[in-house]
């Protein structure tokens, strides 16, 4: 069960993941200034919100699963008793970087940055830069996540 639930967790956070980056992201400066309230104030709120807690979900499900199957430490550890054993850790600590980015970095910043808490104008252009990067960084993070947590199942 926690398997297939980590897989749905996963699959909602780099879905969104890539929606924000590939869909939402890029085509804001084009939304018309009158519209771009109803993407900031009703669509990216509740996006985030999944974004967030999917990133969660994620990540202890497959920690759950990781030590329900008995290799979470050796694979965290980067000592497994196999190459896949290794490479699911590396695939895990990609997954925790990117869980951090989401928690500690762009949930902060995007807080400020669609008004949910009081922000000056000079705090939301600082975290503006500050959330794509780490967006940006994720997306490239989740490339090689996705080949270690597919090739290790796979051998």
């Amino acid at each position: 069960v926690f398997r297939w639930v980590h897989v749905f967790f996963g699959i909602l956070w780099i879905g969104l993941l890539y929606y924000l980056n590939f869909v939402q992201v890029p085509n804001m400066p084009s939304v018309p200034a009158e519209l771009k309230k109803g993407v900031t104030g009703y669509i990216a709120p509740k996006v985030f919100f999944f974004f967030r807690w999917a990133a969660l979900l994620t990540v202890l499900t497959g920690l759950v699963v990781a030590y329900v199957s008995g290799y979470a430490h050796r694979a965290l550890a980067f000592q497994g008793m196999s190459a896949n054993e290794n490479l699911i850790g590396l695939g895990m600590w990609l997954a925790i970087i990117m869980f951090l980015n989401v928690w500690l970095i762009i949930w902060p910043a995007q807080k400020k940055i669609l008004g949910i808490i009081e922000a000056t104008d000079e705090e939301k252009a600082a975290a503006t830069p500050r959330a794509l990067a780490a967006s940006r960084t994720n997306l490239l993070l989740s490339l090689p996540m996705l080949y270690c947590m597919i090739a290790a199942n796979l051998g």
